[in-house]
This record gives C-alpha cells, sequence and structure tokens, in this order.
C-alpha cells in the first residue's frame, strides 16, 4: 500500500469531530477510494480538555497555535476548520501554503475576502485549496461546477444558501407563526444562533455567492459587489399573501451574467409554487445552476451539520490523495477576470408590493398612474381584507383609515419600481413605506 497521506486538522469543533468520525467509521473503505490511508497525524485548538467525541487524540502532535502547526507538523494536507476571515484561519492557511502544503477549508468568510490571494498563493506553490464544504455543506456543488460542467458557459447559479433563514421561513409558511416567535424556536432547536444577525440579515449567504461567483464566471472574489438584504423585516402577511397569489417566500443567493457585468445578489424573493426550489423546506439548502450546454442543474440537500460537512471535507482529501490539483476558481488563479459590477438597479424582474393606502377617493387610480408613468406594467392588483380603524397617522398629525393593497408587477426595471414607490411614499399616498419584494420565475 502507498505511503499514508498525514493530515492536521486545525479547529476540532462540530465539522473537526464530524471528520474524525468519518476517519475511523471508513478507514479501509477510505484508503481503497483515495489509493492511500488517510491518517491525522497532528491536530489543534483552543481547549485540549474538551470532550472531542469519544475520540482518543494522544498519538497526535497537539498544537496550540494552528499556523505553527501548518509550519512545522510532519504533514501533507492542512485541514482547516476553524472559520473567521482573520486571525488563527487566516493565518494558517497563508503559513501552510507558504510552506506548500495543500489545503482543505470550511470557511466561507475566509474565501469569500481572500480568495483571490490565496488561489494565486496555491498556484505559486503548486498545490491544491480545495474548499466543497465552504458552500452549502454536504452539496457537492463546486465539484459539479469545477469539474462535471467545465465545458459549459455559465450564465447563472442561484439558491437557498442558509439553513436556518429556509427554517423560518418555512415555519412561517406552514404554521403561520410570526418571523420573532419562529427565530426563538430556531434558536432554542440550535439552528440559528444567539446572535442570528449573521444568518438572518443574509451575510451568511453573501459569503458563499461570492465563491459561487468566482466559480462560474472566473472572476476576482468581490464580496463587497454583492447586494445583501435578510429576511428579518418578512411579516406573515407577506407570506399569506404569497401563498395566496400562488407563490413562496425564500431567501435567495444570485449570481448572474449581464450584459453590464455579473449581478450578484442576496434577497427574500417570491418563487412560484411547484418549482423545484419552492419545494426546498425546512434546514435543507439547494443550489441551481444554468449551464449552456447542460442546461438546468439542481442540487438539494443539507446545508449544514458535523457529518454532511465533513462529508464534502473528505471529497476534497481524497482528491488530494489521488493527485488530483485543480485550479481553485475552476481556472488559473492569474487568469481570474477582474469582477465587473453590474448595477443592481438595472435588474429586471416581477415583484411583490404592499402598500396601506389611505382610504380615501382616488389613491388606488393615482398609485396606478405612478406606475404608468414609470412604465411599470401592473399584472394583478388585489386589496387584502376591510380597511383598518384609524391607526395610522397622516403626516399633518391626523389619524386616517388605511387599505392594504397587494401589487404583482409584470418584468421591469429595479430603477424604475424604486421610483415609483418613492413617488408614491412622498406624495402621501401611503401610511408606511411600501414592502417590496422581487419576484423569481424559474
Amino acid at each position: 500500500m502507498n505511503q499514508p497521506v498525514k493530515l492536521g486538522i486545525a479547529g476540532l469543533g462540530t465539522v473537526g469531530v464530524g471528520v474524525l468520525d468519518m476517519i475511523s467509521r471508513h478507514k479501509d473503505l477510505l484508503a481503497v477510494r483515495a489509493g492511500r490511508p488517510l491518517e491525522v497525524v497532528a491536530v489543534s485548538a483552543r481547549d485540549r480538555s474538551k470532550p472531542r467525541g469519544g475520540h482518543d487524540l494522544s498519538d497526535m502532535d497537539w498544537y496550540d497555535d494552528p499556523a505553527e502547526m501548518a509550519r512545522s507538523a510532519g504533514i501533507d494536507v492542512f485541514v482547516e476548520l476553524i472559520g473567521a476571515e482573520e486571525g488563527a484561519a487566516r493565518l494558517a492557511v497563508e503559513a501552510a501554503l507558504e510552506r506548500g502544503l495543500h489545503v482543505v477549508t470550511a470557511n466561507k468568510a475566509l474565501l469569500a475576502v481572500h480568495g483571490t490571494k490565496l488561489a494565486r498563493l496555491a498556484e505559486d506553490r503548486g498545490v491544491a485549496l480545495n474548499f466543497e464544504a465552504a458552500v452549502a455543506g454536504g452539496i457537492p456543488i463546486v465539484k459539479a461546477m469545477r469539474e462535471s460542467l467545465s465545458g459549459n458557459g455559465i450564465r447563472k447559479v442561484f439558491g437557498i444558501l442558509n439553513g436556518t433563514c429556509n427554517y423560518i421561513l418555512t415555519k412561517m409558511d406552514t404554521d403561520s407563526r410570526d418571523f420573532a416567535d419562529v427565530l426563538k424556536e430556531a434558536q432554542d432547536l440550535g439552528y440559528a444562533e444567539a446572535d442570528p444577525a449573521f444568518d438572518i440579515g443574509g451575510h451568511d449567504a453573501a459569503h458563499k455567492v461570492a465563491c459561487l461567483t468566482a466559480l462560474a464566471f472566473g472572476t476576482e472574489v468581490s464580496l463587497d459587489s454583492i447586494y445583501i438584504e435578510g429576511i428579518e423585516h418578512i411579516q406573515l402577511q407577506d407570506i399569506r399573501n404569497a401563498a395566496d397569489l400562488g407563490y413562496k417566500i425564500k431567501l435567495l443567493g444570485v449570481a448572474l451574467e449581464t450584459d453590464d457585468g455579473i449581478e450578484q445578489r442576496v434577497h427574500p424573493t417570491l418563487v412560484p409554487k411547484g418549482s423545484p426550489i419552492a419545494e426546498v423546506d425546512g434546514v435543507f439548502n439547494a443550489v441551481g445552476v444554468h449551464g449552456d450546454f447542460a442546461d438546468d442543474l439542481m442540487l438539494v440537500g443539507r446545508g449544514a451539520g458535523a457529518h454532511p460537512t465533513a462529508s464534502s471535507v473528505m471529497s476534497d482529501i481524497c482528491d488530494i490523495a489521488r493527485g488530483v490539483v485543480l485550479q481553485p476558481f475552476g481556472v488559473p488563479a492569474s487568469r481570474l477576470q477582474p469582477y465587473k459590477r453590474a448595477r443592481m438597479r438595472a435588474h429586471e424582474g416581477g415583484y411583490y408590493v404592499a402598500l396601506e393606502l389611505f382610504d380615501r377617493s382616488g389613491e388606488v387610480a393615482a398609485v396606478a398612474r405612478i406606475f404608468a408613468d414609470n412604465n411599470i406594467s401592473i399584472e394583478s392588483i388585489v386589496q387584502r381584507g376591510p380597511a383598518s380603524l384609524s391607526v395610522h397617522e397622516h403626516h399633518d398629525g391626523s389619524a386616517r383609515d388605511t387599505a392594504p393593497f397587494i401589487l404583482i408587477t409584470h418584468d421591469t426595471l429595479e430603477s424604475a419600481m424604486r421610483a415609483a414607490l418613492e413617488a408614491i411614499t412622498e406624495q402621501g399616498h401611503v401610511a408606511v413605506p411600501p414592502r417590496m419584494i422581487r419576484i423569481e420565475r424559474f
């Protein structure tokens, strides 16, 4: 049998222990599939006393500093499972690449911020920088895009990339519960952090979009170019309205090639009931890709968790064991193109708009004129329930009855939508600012 591949694992949290579980359970199978035995010879974590799923670490070299492990341990592959874009994770990965070690990482934040630089460093040293586990957990989307679709020109990549948000939106829909109530449940179940802002604000999904964009279009990673809007303002009434109109609301990450450049965005989206993406519920993730030869492809699975994520980590390790070293983003790092950002206001699509119109003669007609003046065609307009009972205060201090209206538009430019909604607000037709949600008609 060939010499073993010696691994050093930095970070022994949920995913790190999951990797140890897989190596322990499938040691012989992995050796056959990888062509060489896999052996963990060094580890690094902050707390030596913490239990690690019953695994015996006594035969492994322990390093308090992961960068020191990268610089000096007798390893072939440095596995980074620490997380965060700066600090120990970045220093350790850079040290490993500088030394000429292959690197496997599950760190989406590190790649979203420093991916271009790290890819160039890996290329200079002739080593792998693999990150299957960084995007959508156990879903093998990186391998699919980098290898299986290598003959395709990719036009669009999109997906449900955050299980916490998908769980919240699903439970609001199925249980008719409001956002705050479901968020508390998600925190109690461990699906959401004590401070959930990174997830519900769309930032976690944006990190993944940044990686997928570079893979799809061969551009430098550009996290700062992503339009980000979270789900914290989605109301139960929006969920109900969407359902009545034949839609579900999902938080989508989208990267799209346009004549104007690359459009990257994360935001709540109405998707048609019955479409594949609409049926992905709970904590599951999904990633869809449109290739010019393969047409549409969608992969669905668990986007987080110890064992699904460990499965992706092990896929990357096995590739290295077989001697497979590919460019991190599918093309040589030296040929990654500068990112050209498409203007978000040039985005074109349909829109859902919720309006609280003052209940007085001519308001609906006035709003319709504003949309027409901005070349926006209204597909449908519905009044939802009876007028409110004088609960909104007009700008002159007087209380006014209001009536809720829902609009669905045909495809139009975002710049036109924003101009129309600004005019509706400024001219005093609504009691509160309109709520707008984009529509993707798959």
